[in-house]
């Protein structure tokens, strides 16, 4: 019976979340703070924003996913455990005899599950490293301090009504997220759609009424809960605007914004700070030195698995903690393949490889592609096609200054591709195609597909450049491009003058690829044992 007992209390404890490391080479409190300052800011007056942290993933049996906070309650807090919730007002208030403007919750110390996975901050640690002042429970969360959410006129927070896994790993989540709920009178059905239609409709006035009605038209068609609320029927179906108006009256109101939150996260991380900056720099850099690496080690009959190995290693040499992506190795035809993670081609032959990887440095990831031939040189077709995507991402990249609108760049590589396709007689004039199928940039930062937004670039953006081109076998066009896939990928900072490129040091053009390519490579004498 014992032993049975220690069997289960093992079994309980490796379910639990692994704790998390604290970096001295990280962002600091003061840092985290200063964003919680800057959301405060933009908050609407009495009004409160609530975070979750992410829960814990299983991922077989009684192993879980190693752990990865949300990124947006990672931004605000610098906490990398779960089971904690984040609390900021807008303004300082007196709740009984504590007055402050945010609260945290977190789970406890506990030396029995710390053996197991690690040490935990617990109410002192997040004091003491993350410089909060009111620290709690999660336990305790709604009921110390004890919190009136009907005395706020908004509550800002995300969409909540995803299921959470049912490990006990996520029951002090499931457990504060429930109470939110039933406090603050959050609908027990949520749909975005919906939620959005209802907000077009307050906001509008009686001159817009019938351009908000035709949007909703378009939504009824695609979305059964658009066309099955009685509210939006009755909005649709009015024959007047005064009568629309009197529609409006009827609108659910419900103080819970699971919108306007989002929006102010997008605004304050679109723009990177320099320590934001600092980060992703020796994130692309550590990325760009796994392309050149590898560069030089790739040779005929190595294997995707291996060249992922190499940049993988090289990432953990240099310490980042790790990947901030699956990473993307495709051969041949497997790199016309968007998002390629198999990884699995074994005895590569003498064509392309496209390999599309980035490492996670301190929370921040770096996202660098490079294309090259896998027996070191180009042949004709691969260079004409290589040479134009470069030409096209130059262009992008020069492109990279404040004003500029985002989606010229998207705009200008496109053009230059379509051009050039012409010209190699792959596509006709005009030709609609799907060669080029995704778009040339997206903002970076904690998320990979980081949040910002896409009208002007201002200084401190980083952004991706990445136009491509895939010929899968089979295409409509002449055989010898079949199979050819190029995307050239950077990282670039928006200054006020020049656009910097952050992962720059790993080789763009040809000439360059391929006297890299001619490099002997460390692991070059690294032979292994052979294993049946």
């Amino acid at each position: 019976m014992k032993k049975l007992k220690l069997l289960f209390t093992a079994l309980f404890l490796t379910s639990m979340a692994f704790g998390q490391s604290y970096f001295e080479d990280g962002l600091s409190a003061d840092w985290h703070r200063s964003r919680r300052e800057a959301l405060r800011a933009l908050m609407p007056a009495n009004s409160m924003a609530i975070l979750f942290n992410n829960p814990v993933k299983n991922r077989s049996n009684d192993v879980d996913f190693i752990y990865h906070p949300n990124t947006d309650f990672f931004y605000l807090t610098g906490l990398r455990e779960p089971n904690s919730a984040l609390i900021i007002f807008s303004e300082k208030r007196q709740i009984g005899e504590l007055e402050t403007d945010e609260l945290i919750y977190v789970q406890n110390r506990d030396p029995r599950a710390e053996m197991w996975n690690g040490k935990r901050l617990g109410i002192e640690g997040v004091q003491e490293k993350l410089g909060f002042d009111q620290v709690f429970l999660f336990e305790e969360f709604g009921k110390k301090p004890e919190l009136d959410f009907e005395e706020f006129d908004q509550l800002l927070t995300f969409n909540l009504s995803q299921e959470i896994e049912g490990s006990s790993s996520n029951n002090g989540l499931k457990k504060m997220i429930n109470e939110f709920k039933k406090a603050a009178n959050y609908p027990e059905e949520v749909s975005e759609v919906r939620l959005q239609m209802y907000q077009m409709i307050r906001a509008t006035d009686i001159e817009n009424s019938a351009n908000v009605a035709q949007i909703i038209g378009r939504y009824k068609n695609r979305y059964p809960e658009v066309a099955n609320d009685q509210v939006l029927k009755d909005f649709l179906e009015a024959d007047s605007p005064e009568k629309r108006m009197e529609v409006r009256e009827k609108v659910p109101q419900n103080k819970t914004d699971i919108f306007a939150l989002s929006q102010l996260m997008d605004v304050l991380r679109e723009v990177k700070t320099p320590e934001e900056v600092s980060l992703l720099t020796k994130a692309a850099k550590i990325s760009a030195v796994g392309q050149i690496e590898v560069m030089k080690a790739t040779k005929p009959g190595m294997s995707e698995r291996e060249i992922q190995g190499i940049h993988e290693f090289i990432y953990k040499r240099y310490g980042a903690e790790n990947v901030g992506y699956p990473s993307i190795v495709g051969g041949g035809n497997n790199g016309c393949i968007l998002h390629y993670i198999d990884n699995d081609m074994k005895h590569l032959s003498e064509r392309l490889i496209l390999m599309d990887l980035g490492a996670e440095w301190r929370g921040y990831t770096a996202d660098v592609t490079r294309t090259i031939p896998v027996s070191g040189k180009f042949n004709e077709e691969e260079k004409a096609i290589y040479e134009l995507v470069l030409k096209s991402q130059e262009a992008g990249i020069a492109l990279c200054k404040p004003g500029v609108e985002f989606g010229e760049i998207g705009r200008v590589t496109r053009e230059i591709i379509n051009e050039g396709l012409e010209e190699l007689g792959i596509i006709e004039k005009g030709q609609r195609h799907n060669y080029f199928p995704h778009g040339t940039s997206h903002h970076l930062g904690l998320d990979v597909h980081d949040r910002g937004g896409y009208g002007p670039l201002k200084e401190g953006v980083v952004l991706t450049v990445e136009p491509g081109i895939y010929i899968p076998e089979g295409s409509d066009c002449d055989p010898k491009w079949w199979g050819i896939a190029v995307r050239i990928e950077d990282d670039i900072l928006v200054t006020t003058g020049e656009p910097v490129n952050l992962s720059g040091d790993a080789p763009r053009t040809v000439a360059g690829v391929e006297q890299m390519m001619r490099i002997p490579s460390v692991l070059e004498n690294w032979v292994l044992p052979e294993i049946d």
